[in-house]
């Protein structure tokens, strides 16, 4: 995309208040899920997920730009995550993409009031990207177009579609399911997690997301600190682990993107990239769109993990001009 218009594309510097929108309560399958909106509610839905250890807060710097252009803008904090619930093991023993993306395709339901003649359109980050993919897959009535930024799935570096026998199949299934829970629940999360959540690890951790220094960015900070300083932080990543390290491979992005190539008529699904992602290489993104040539990836330059925040000029004008085009 040419860079010479009239979009400004120095560094901004990011916007540390992060109570954007209206906020709201919903309850789904006896969990509250905390989601907010702006934007008149007549015009096109914009649905906006964020990333692992992230929340709606994270979009801080996209969503007015949104709604400037005519969109309803709702963003959702997912299961685990933010100031939605942080299941106890009794309600969810195990939380994955597949679990999220029913939770995204309730909220676009009953809220967004999404249908087959009134389509949504989903922007995630990371894990984000993954479940708005999941959720295109198995709910195409409900969704117009993804925005994934990037796609992340370890699955997704070897791209093995296995052809092991079904009966071997089952026995490592067998195997790995009780190594991962035996492992997850020695691992002493209730001590790990509040230490990492209070000390500069964390924000260390939060830094290989950005290409650019974060430690004065109080506000990004905040929004990743504060879910992990709850008491119940701990469990809610036990589940998160267990039930990412055990899905079915129905459910993991190589096989959700075979699937949605055999429905796609048209391009729905953009990839957008930071060059200098040091957690999900952009030699994924690369390899995808030769597999699959209906994909479009954008890439932006000096920015990692969270494009849609530390490149935000880049971010929203590559979306917005996406949209348009298709």
């Amino acid at each position: 995309m040419n860079k010479s218009n009239s979009i400004n594309y120095k560094f901004v510097i990011a916007n540390s208040d992060t109570n954007w929108g209206d906020h709201h309560k919903w309850d789904w399958n006896g969990l509250y899920c905390h989601w907010r909106v702006m934007g008149n509610k007549e015009n096109k839905a914009i649905v906006l997920i964020h990333g692992f250890g992230a929340s709606s807060d994270h979009w801080r710097n996209n969503a007015s730009i949104f709604v400037e252009a005519g969109f309803c803008v709702y963003a959702l904090d997912l299961i685990g995550f933010g100031s939605s619930e942080q299941p106890k093991p009794e309600k969810i023993r195990s939380l994955d993409n597949n679990i999220w993306a029913r939770q995204l395709a309730a909220f676009l339901k009953e809220v967004v009031k999404a249908s087959n003649n009134n389509k949504a359109i989903l922007i995630g980050n990371s894990l984000g990207g993954l479940v708005a993919v999941t959720t295109f897959a198995l709910f195409p009535e409900l969704v117009l177009k993804v925005i994934a930024s990037p796609l992340p799935d370890p699955e997704l570096a070897s791209n093995n579609i296995s052809q092991i026998q079904p009966i071997k199949m089952k026995l490592l299934k067998r195997l790995k399911e009780s190594l991962v829970k035996i492992f997850f629940h020695l691992l002493p999360l209730e001590i790990i997690v509040p230490f990492i959540s209070r000390t500069k690890i964390i924000i260390f951790a939060l830094g290989l997301a950005y290409f650019r220094n974060i430690s004065s960015d109080k506000g990004l900070q905040r929004l990743v600190t504060t879910p992990a300083k709850k008491k119940t932080a701990a469990q809610a990543l036990r589940a998160m682990c267990i039930g990412m390290s055990l899905r079915p491979p129905e459910i993991t992005a190589p096989y959700l993107l075979l699937r949605l190539s055999k429905i796609v008529k048209n391009p729905s699904i953009l990839l957008i990239w930071g060059d200098c992602d040091r957690l999900v290489p952009i030699s994924i993104g690369q390899n995808l769109i030769k597999k699959h040539p209906w994909i479009k990836l954008l890439v932006i330059k000096d920015s990692g993990h969270c494009p849609h925040d530390e490149s935000p000029n880049y971010f929203n004008h590559y979306v917005l001009n996406w949209l348009e085009i298709n």
